[in-house]
């Protein structure tokens, strides 16, 4: 089983990182919540309080895991992108060829861990203008390479389907689709 961090601080957007958790687990991908405070329980940015699975002083290395989920949300992101360790962990994602994917305002953590120069990028509108040397598109889901980003929290089901394709491919990533109905809802637009 593949498994992989989804990073929360206070004021994170709990649409982007449960609707990752949840669909990560039934693709059978283990979605590890990692608190960056000392604390498990973590407040998003709508009062909603989650219960980590860790605390980022126990993720040693990043061995044991296939990538990291960067969500958006305010004051969630800045949080992120405050945290030396967070920026470490991203980075080291990046270099040995693992997923790195964030939504929302969730890629100014990614920038300010130096890993966007020249990549295709989607972020929240109004951030993209913080992303520079990245190459920001107007796209609900982008995938450059091993980083995948979207837009904000409409499209976290999109985006957790791109995680789930890029983990274990595009079967399993349409089978999650019919489970979750997705291509119902799509159709009746």
């Amino acid at each position: 089983m593949n498994k992989i961090l989804i990073m929360l601080a206070d004021g994170f957007e709990e649409v982007e990182a449960l609707t990752c958790a949840d669909y990560l687990q039934r693709a059978s991908i283990e979605a590890v919540l990692v608190s960056i405070s000392n604390e498990k329980v973590v407040e998003g940015s709508h009062k909603i309080k989650v219960l980590a699975n860790k605390t980022l002083d126990e993720i040693l290395s990043t061995v044991n895991y296939s990538g990291i989920i960067i969500p958006g949300g305010q004051p969630g992101a800045t949080n992120l992108k405050n945290n030396k360790r967070v920026l470490e962990l991203v980075r080291e994602f990046y270099e040995e060829d693992k997923l790195v994917a964030s939504i929302c305002a969730g890629p100014t953590v990614l920038h300010e861990a130096g890993i966007l120069e020249g990549k295709r990028v989607t972020c929240f509108p109004g951030y993209g203008e913080k992303l520079t040397g990245a190459k920001v598109v107007n796209e609900i889901v982008v995938r450059d390479e091993n980083i995948i980003t979207a837009m904000g929290p409409a499209a976290a089901n999109h985006f957790a389907v791109k995680i789930v394709e890029a983990l274990r491919g595009t079967e399993k990533a349409k089978e999650l689709r019919k489970t979750i109905l997705l291509d119902i809802v799509e159709n009746k637009r």
